[in-house]
């Protein structure tokens, strides 16, 4: 019988993830060498290894990429056991992860951690905010219980609640407030800036204005929705942000907000879970209340 234990094959699976054992140890918060300690151990257990070790980084051998696989496998049917359990007690008690991408985390988070915490003190809520394609994979690897993201997903795995509706708003110097309002057209002619590749928010606002993924030069990148602002604010450009993020993000900016004529630009927010998720009904209790604080 192999003697391994789930501790190590967290580990493992966080060595893997992060490519690095400092990264994988921060993660795990334990020591890099007891990280590597447990690993080794692993490894003699099995007889084989699992990784290759660089001076820089870590590389998994053919053996550890098959390991892995089984590894999150297991990882995932151990913490659905746990969601079980959780799922048959009356109340939302335990552990909550809950990922949300950026454009949505800063605006309605504080809200919702709020709410949540008053009407189930018993919850322990984790937070992940990262783009949209990380929240759908950690979805699946079973590091999430649920994410907030725009729909849709289109992953057959995943069940879709959608909580809202929000518009885009045109952020301007404010210099331009009493400048005509820009159509979609004209847009494609100004210098838009946007958020970096891997947004989903950039993806819709180049739909709006039917641009290309791959745009022209005359769209600038920023890796966040209050850097478009101050950019904007600065002279550089124009810029498309959610209504939920104004209040935030101009505060301290000199621009100008305008509505677009209907139809107005907008996404659906929603939330995602797999569907084999133990904690379904918990899930769409969650969800109402999500809905509620928006």
């Amino acid at each position: 019988m192999i003697n391994i234990t789930l501790k190590q094959l967290r580990y493992f699976e966080a060595l893997a993830r992060h490519g690095h054992f400092g990264r994988a140890a921060e993660a795990c918060a334990i020591s890099q060498p007891a990280l590597s300690m447990q690993i080794k151990e692993m490894e003699d257990v099995l007889g084989a290894p699992l990784i290759e070790r660089g001076a820089r980084q870590i590389r998994l051998t053919h053996f550890g990429e098959v390991a892995v696989e089984r590894a999150r496998e297991i990882l995932r049917a151990t913490d659905e056991l746990g969601d079980l359990a959780r799922a048959s007690r009356e109340r939302l008690v335990g552990r909550l992860r809950i990922g949300v991408i950026p454009t949505i985390a800063p605006y309605l988070l504080p809200k919702v951690i709020g709410d949540l915490t008053a009407r189930h003190p018993e919850l322990d809520i984790h937070v992940r905010e990262t783009v949209t394609p990380k929240l759908i994979q950690e979805l699946g690897d079973g590091q999430l219980d649920t994410a907030i993201v725009a729909l849709p997903v289109s992953e057959t795995t995943l069940a879709e609640t959608p909580l809202f509706q929000e518009n885009f708003v045109l952020v301007r110097p404010a210099s331009e407030a009493n400048v005509p309002l820009p159509n979609a057209d004209t847009l494609r002619e100004m210098r838009l800036l946007l958020l970096e590749e891997g947004h989903c928010f950039r993806d819709q606002a180049l739909s709006f204005c039917n641009l290309p993924s791959g745009p022209p030069r005359e769209v600038l990148d920023a890796s966040s929705l209050s850097t478009l602002v101050q950019m904007v604010s600065a002279g550089m450009g124009v810029t498309l942000i959610p209504e939920m993020a104004v209040p935030v993000e101009t505060r301290s900016a000199s621009v100008s907000i305008s509505r677009f004529e209907a139809p107005e630009p907008s996404r659906t927010i929603g939330m995602v879970w797999r569907k084999s998720s133990p904690l379904a009904n918990q899930l769409t209790e969650i969800a109402d209340v999500v809905r509620q604080c928006a």
